[in-house]
């Protein structure tokens, strides 16, 4: 970015940078600082909604930066979003992906568990689910997650590697802020323990490989 090679020195004056990179609020902030040195727009805009959420155009895009600059972006950024909001200074899109990151999280935890439990139990888990998701317990993951969860189909989606890397930038600013993630860091050392398995680059939802694997 601000090498002599870097993006920074490849772009006009008055261009604007859109980063779809999950990093650091402090990144974000000093790639915002830097651009302003040198005249160029920068906007923090980390996505939720995986491959399949690129592909149909449909992601979730959290910006933060100045307000001109993500104006100028909104049309661009349009073209394949289905949801996207300036959400405060420079950093605060970074900081509202690592929200994002800590609730799929606890979720995902606690829909291996219960489908975990479920199964033990001798239920008909697609039965289950159809009936649980459509009430309080509802969620994306729970919709589209939970038949590959229940075979032990993990080959797809987004990696374990890369959850590890966004949970620990969530830690590192909790560190910072003072907020007390307790499950947030439970949950991280069981996909360490995924990670022993084999599973670098399984789907998160692969949690429940731990608990079937404990039978």
């Amino acid at each position: 970015m601000t090498g002599p090679d870097g993006a920074f020195h490849g772009m006009k004056k008055g261009a604007v940078f859109i980063d779809h990179t999950t990093a650091s609020a402090d990144v974000a902030r000093e790639l915002h600082a830097k651009g302003k040195e040198l005249g160029v727009g920068f906007v923090d805009a980390p996505v939720s909604g995986g491959q399949a959420g690129a592909e149909n155009g449909v992601l979730t895009v959290m910006c933060g930066g100045d307000q001109a600059d993500y104006d100028r972006a909104k049309p661009l950024i349009d073209c394949y979003a289905r949801m996207q909001k300036l959400l405060g200074s420079s950093g605060a899109g970074q900081i509202t992906k690592m929200i994002n990151q800590i609730s799929i999280a606890g979720l995902l935890q606690g829909l291996a568990e219960g489908i975990h439990f479920g199964k033990r139990a001798g239920m008909d888990i697609d039965a289950v689910v159809e009936v649980i998701s459509k009430g309080a317990a509802g969620s994306w993951q729970m919709d589209n997650r939970h038949k590959t969860m229940a075979a032990g189909e993990f080959e797809f989606g987004f990696a374990v590697d890369w959850m590890r890397k966004d949970l620990g930038i969530c830690l590192s600013e909790a560190r910072r802020n003072g907020a007390h993630l307790p499950v947030t860091a439970l949950v991280d050392q069981f996909y360490s323990e995924v990670q022993e398995m084999g599973g670098k680059r399984w789907d998160t939802s692969s949690l429940i490989a731990l608990l079937e694997r404990k039978k």
